[in-house]
C-alpha cells in the first residue's frame, strides 16, 4: 500500500504541475486562461491527493504491512479467501440476459420491461436458491 500511496502522491504533482503549464500556456496564446481545462486538470489533481490521503491514513491504521510491501514476502500471502463461486451456474447468464432485456426495455418500449421483470425475479431466486435442491443441496 505504500507503493500506491507514493504512486498517488506522484500522479498529484504531476497534474499539478500540469495545471500551471496549462495556465501559463492557454495565458501565452489567447491572453486569458481557458477554465474548462484548468479546473478539469486541477481536479484530477484534487482527486489523486485526496486518494493517496485516503490510502495513507489506511495504511497507518492498519498497523502492519501488507504482503506487498514486504520484500522477503512471497506470491501466496497476498491471496485472500474470495468465496464461493460456482464455474457451473447458467444463473448468472440468465439473470445478465434478463437485465439487457429491462435496458431494451427502456430504450426500445416500455412493454419488453414487462417482461424482463419476472425473469429478472427468477434469475435471482434460482441463483440464490441454488445449492438448496437438487444435486448440490447442503
Amino acid at each position: 500500500m505504500r507503493a500506491n500511496v507514493a504512486i498517488f502522491w506522484v500522479i498529484g504533482a504531476f497534474f499539478a504541475l500540469a495545471d500551471v503549464a496549462y495556465i501559463v500556456w492557454s495565458i501565452l496564446e489567447t491572453g486569458e486562461p481557458e477554465w474548462v481545462g484548468l479546473v478539469a486538470i486541477a481536479l484530477s489533481a484534487v482527486l489523486a491527493a485526496f486518494i493517496a490521503f485516503y490510502l495513507g491514513r489506511v495504511h497507518k491504521a492498519q498497523g502492519g504491512e501488507l504482503p506487498e510491501d514486504r520484500v522477503d514476502a512471497n506470491i501466496d500471502d497476498g491471496d485472500a479467501e474470495l468465496g464461493f463461486f460456482s464455474p457451473w451456474s447458467w444463473w448468472p447468464i440468465m439473470l445478465a440476459a434478463a437485465a439487457a432485456l429491462g435496458f431494451l426495455g427502456l430504450a426500445v418500449g416500455f412493454w419488453i420491461t414487462f417482461i424482463a421483470l419476472p425473469v429478472v425475479v427468477l434469475s435471482l431466486v434460482g441463483w440464490t436458491y441454488e445449492y438448496y435442491r437438487g444435486n448440490f443441496a447442503r
